[in-house]
């Protein structure tokens, strides 16, 4: 090989492996798909942009069915363990955000008020910052369905969002909870090290939807103000996760789930 070819192409390998760049041969991962890095803005996919969920009507666990909702590229699977009560979701999907979703779906049709809960736990530490685990009330199993999610991110940021009607770009309150000095890593007790929770939950009363936290293992609590958002029933009800990147897939472990068809019962 003439050598000035080869020093390019080893110049080219070496940026694209670069810390923070992320990129995908899949000629199917449209541009603004791309997660954020230090080369690259993702963006809203266009308003015509849809896939169709992949749905397959078999149970797994107290859920009725699961579904790919969004079409990812890479199909999902998930499986239950029901001595360790806990179920174990792969998927890929660029995101659950903007106007339209990729991510495993495991739900159940419900009517009225809901408590939901569960532990929540990524197997490889090396994951994408922004995947996210979930815990999804949807109208619908479409794309771009109105719904209010409570989710644990990658890099421990929690969140209560809602996509107030179909189509429409998804709202959010964002919470990200560190400790300088009372919890292990950092190299000075002045830098700030991110506490993850171990347990995230929603309640459903009526029109009201609530995130709840437990840190460390304390009792679950109310974490900032509810949201107000109508989903006509019967509704969908589970847990989901997204890798946040469109070709690669990834892996969450939910656990101890409760799911109880009654306010007041995050546990």
């Amino acid at each position: 090989m003439n050598k000035k070819i080869f020093h390019f192409c080893l110049a080219a390998l070496m940026f694209c492996t670069a810390p923070g760049f992320i990129y995908s041969q899949n000629p199917d991962v449209p541009e603004w798909a791309l997660p954020a890095s230090q080369n690259h803005t993702q963006v809203s996919p266009p308003k015509d942009f849809h896939r169709a969920s992949l749905t397959v009507n078999e149970p797994i666990g107290i859920f009725e069915g699961q579904s790919d909702i969004g079409g990812a590229l890479v199909k999902g699977s998930s499986s239950y363990d029901p001595g360790a009560k806990k179920y174990t979701i792969v998927s890929a999907g660029y995101n659950v955000w903007y106007i339209r979703d990729e991510f495993r779906y495991l739900w159940k049709k419900m009517f009225g008020d809901v408590s939901f809960a569960a532990n929540i736990s990524f197997p490889d530490s090396l994951g994408f910052d922004d995947r996210k685990a979930l815990l999804v009330i949807r109208q619908s199993l479409d794309d771009d369905s109105k719904e209010a999610i409570v989710a644990l991110h990658g890099a421990g940021m929690i969140h209560l969002a809602w996509r107030p009607e179909k189509g429409l770009r998804i709202k959010d309150m964002e919470y990200r909870i560190g400790s300088r000095g009372g919890l292990p890593g950092g190299k000075s007790p002045d830098d700030l090290v991110t506490n993850h929770a171990m347990r995230i939950g929603i309640e459903k009363h009526g029109n009201s939807f609530a995130l709840f936290v437990s840190m460390n293992g304390e009792p679950m609590h109310q974490f900032g103000a509810p949201i107000q958002l109508n989903i006509e029933e019967p509704f969908y009800v589970g847990i989901g996760f997204c890798s946040h990147i469109p070709d690669k897939s990834d892996t969450a472990i939910l656990s101890d789930v409760i799911l109880e068809n009654k306010a007041g019962m995050v546990h």
